[in-house]
């Protein structure tokens, strides 16, 4: 059976990205998507943070930020689902437009400004979710907070009841001083103030597993750094990476020059490579998520040999659409065979040691 993307897509791609993005969600929200008729290999399955993933590739946030279709995109055959980003209150987002296609380089570059709906909203999808799957809960701070801190402790405590896992996102681009959160003054009294909060939790929550993302412009040694202090304040995981502020010389198109977070293939070496550092430096007392120009299973291979355990995609869908996800996990089963491995496991930060 074709796959219907292959007539869907350019269709869509027709349309303003924002507008094309919005009647997706419209469409899954209606069912019109249907279900993968896939299974993935066992050797793909990945246990971590007390959770069993069916293989490595999840969807990563900033495609659903209000909790509106994390059922469906399990559905589709994603191993996990990251909802958000969400703010404690609504807000709009920078002015539009705000998302521009960079074909040519199979880029986006988006300056949305965490625009959702709220807590309130995405909390109460969540709860009236039901079905399988792992949906983790990606979580901001509002533009014009006063108190960065606060914000965080009010995601959490809204969304950790209902999310399999919560992300700290402290490196997008778009909102003003947030990225200044990552050195490691700001962020020990925040991820300490998280942590308690967990800690002081009731249930299940206590145990909720708490991940913080970073931005791949951070210098290698900060990096390291903000990895470390993640280690001793006992969060579960680190997401590398977010988008980048940096443009490549030989980007193309009309838009090359828009101001926002760029993603999609130019972002995908300098993702790897901080991936790679980081897990040369903390081993395997931190479990990895590689995100960051995915587009191939010889790119989600890369992340794995560069010491990732679970992997997000988000921009390549926009090109390629979902049935990207089983055409990666086919190649990543013929890859690891192909070198001797049983499963990812195996694989997992082969090459982060190589300079």
């Amino acid at each position: 059976m074709p796959d219907p993307y292959v007539f869907v897509g350019p269709m869509l791609r027709r349309l303003d990205p924002e507008c094309a993005h919005e009647a997706t969600l419209a469409a899954l929200a209606m069912g019109l998507a249907g279900h993968a008729r896939w299974r993935p290999d066992p050797m793909l399955r990945v246990t971590r943070f007390g959770l069993d993933f069916p293989h490595p590739l999840g969807l990563a946030a900033g495609f659903d930020k209000d909790a509106r279709v994390a059922g469906r995109m399990l559905a589709l055959g994603f191993g996990f689902v990251e909802i958000g980003t969400v703010t404690p209150r609504p807000q709009p987002g920078n002015p539009r437009p705000r998302i521009f296609r960079l074909p040519a380089d199979g880029a986006l570059i988006n300056r949305l400004g965490f625009n959702n709906k709220g807590l309130e909203v995405a909390g109460a999808r969540l709860a009236a979710r039901r079905g399988r799957g792992i949906v983790g809960a990606n979580i901001g701070r509002n533009k014009d907070s006063s108190d960065a801190v606060a914000d965080y402790v009010a995601g959490f405590r809204a969304l950790a009841p209902h999310a399999d896992y919560v992300t700290v996102n402290i490196s997008s681009p778009n909102t003003p001083g947030l990225r200044d959160l990552q050195a490691v003054a700001s962020l020990r009294p925040l991820l300490e103030a998280l942590t308690a909060e967990r800690a002081q939790a009731a249930g299940a929550v206590a145990q909720r597993p708490l991940l913080l993302k970073l931005a791949p412009d951070l210098a290698d040694a900060d990096a390291v750094a903000a990895a470390e202090l993640a280690l001793e304040v006992g969060l579960d995981g680190l997401i590398v990476s977010n988008t980048t502020i940096a443009r490549p010389p030989d980007l193309g198109g009309p838009h090359a020059g828009e101001s926002g977070g760029l993603s999609g293939r130019p972002l995908l070496a300098r993702s790897t490579e901080l991936l790679g550092i980081i897990h040369r430096e903390t081993g395997d007392a931190l479990p990895l998520v590689g995100v960051g120009g995915i587009a191939s299973a010889a790119d989600a291979y890369a992340k794995i040999r560069a010491g990732a355990c679970l992997l997000q995609l988000y921009t390549a869908l926009v090109y390629r659409g979902p049935a990207l996800v089983h055409e990666i996990a086919q190649g990543l089963v013929a890859l690891l065979r192909r070198d001797g491995f049983a499963g990812i496991e195996q694989a997992r930060g082969v090459d982060a040691g190589k300079r």
